[in-house]
């Protein structure tokens, strides 16, 4: 009988760690891979696509932020589902200029979604450690659900044939993207120095005497 346990036991035991293993979390494993959609070649120059980006972005209502770097554009929008449903898409986007007639465009998108959840507050009264926390009401706030990276393809091939699109309509007619504007912080230091050589001074030293 003993024996007999034991080999119950031996043909149970790997089957039960198996099935503890299942019952774990499951791990979501990232792999770098060349068949992604979030980037894209496209004919034109570089600074005819990166206005190109730009004007995609602004025609389909995204709010532009600011950014340090001029090449890398960002920005969001926001639409609602229902009246306790609030959606969030995030975009980051930059070119890069191949000099060979083409440019690449990199693009990740990310959608956020809230819901308005009722939270409960509270209000504290009591003297020094004898204190007692009182349910005082309620409110409605938006908390976030689902937030996750935008994977399907036809969401960012759209995106680059608009940018694309963009791109071929101010080559074709000449246009050239406006220049950025500079900001005070970004003017050369041998710029700054010659802009303050042609400042006036005013010297303190005193008159001289007659």
């Amino acid at each position: 009988m003993a024996t007999h346990a034991k080999v119950l036991l031996a043909v149970a035991l790997p089957a039960l760690v198996i099935l503890g293993g299942c019952g774990g979390k499951k791990v979501v494993k990232e792999e770098f891979r060349a068949d992604t959609p979030y980037s894209q070649r496209v004919k034109g120059p570089g600074e005819n696509v990166c206005w190109a980006v730009k004007r995609a972005f602004l025609t389909q209502g995204y709010m532009l932020e600011r950014s340090a770097d001029s090449l890398v554009m960002s920005g969001y929008k926001d639409t609602q589902k229902d009246e306790e449903t609030n959606i969030t898409q995030r975009m980051q986007a930059t070119c890069v200029d191949n000099r060979d007639g083409t440019s690449t465009v990199f693009a990740t998108a990310s959608r956020e979604i809230s819901t308005l959840q009722k939270v409960g507050y509270s209000t504290t009264t009591g003297i020094s450690v004898f204190t007692l926390s009182l349910p005082s009401g309620s409110e409605k706030r938006l908390s976030v659900q689902s937030r996750e990276t935008i994977q399907d393809p036809k969401f960012y091939q759209g995106f680059y044939a608009l940018v694309q699109r963009f791109a071929n309509e101010d080559i074709a007619q000449g246009r050239q993207p406006p220049p950025p504007q500079a900001r005070q912080d970004d003017v050369p230091p041998a710029q700054a120095r010659r802009d303050d050589d042609r400042m006036p001074r005013h010297s303190s030293a005193p008159p001289p005497q007659r």
